[in-house]
């Protein structure tokens, strides 16, 4: 896990990485693809880690507007957050963090963004990326370029915290160094990079030289 290494940051991914939120999302994002005629099983897989107009725009379903579909989806996932919790281990892990050595940047809308937070029981940090913010989502890099340049520091000098291989492209695209954070996996995720469970196991070492991850 990058032994003896110093980051200036670390950039956290929120849904599946920081919480987790998946029983909300798939049971709204279920009904919306039977609503639309999609085989629910095949369709849930693509829905994590992108903006929901991007979802909806792949399935290039005729004679709907991707932006209005988003909105209803969104307003029902505001609706439906049981079940969201926080990761294991991740308050305390947030809590050793300097504020500004540390950024969310996530896919979702800020007002979706910051109503799972709450309910996972997890302080909005200083900066918190979304989808407003970055009109490229994942898996372009916009997102992790814009938080390292808000924070004031180098790309290369960051952690990203992922969970979805659209973030974890996105993350690699803009030349940060990855952890994939499987808490939430059902099936083990091809990656060449470090993989944790969750933050239980791990502290980090604050200095003037950056922020190291040691495990416990």
């Amino acid at each position: 896990m990058y032994p003896q290494q110093r980051f200036a940051a670390f950039l956290f991914d929120m849904d599946g990485t920081l919480l987790t939120s998946i029983a909300s999302a798939e049971r709204v994002w279920s009904r919306w693809a039977e609503r639309h005629g999609l085989d629910v099983a095949a369709f849930l897989p693509t829905i994590h880690g992108v903006q929901g107009v991007e979802t909806i725009r792949r399935q290039n379903l005729p004679g709907i507007d991707p932006h209005a579909e988003a909105q209803g989806v969104l307003e029902e996932e505001m609706r439906d957050t049981e079940g969201t919790a926080a990761i294991d281990g991740i308050l305390a892990f947030l809590e050793s963090l300097p504020p500004e050595r540390w950024a969310i940047v996530t896919s979702a809308p800020r007002a979706l963004a910051l109503l799972r937070l709450k309910a996972a029981g997890i302080e909005p940090p200083a900066l918190l990326i979304t989808a407003e913010d970055a009109p490229r989502g994942k898996p372009a890099p916009d997102c992790f370029l814009l938080a390292a340049e808000r924070l004031g520091v180098d790309i290369r000098q960051c952690l990203v915290f992922e969970d979805a291989p659209a973030g974890i492209t996105a993350a690699q695209a803009a030349g940060a160094k990855v952890a994939v954070i499987t808490a939430t996996h059902s099936h083990p995720l091809d990656t060449e990079h470090p993989r944790l469970n969750d933050y239980a196991g791990y502290r980090v070492s604050v200095n003037e030289d950056g922020l190291e991850l040691h495990p416990v």
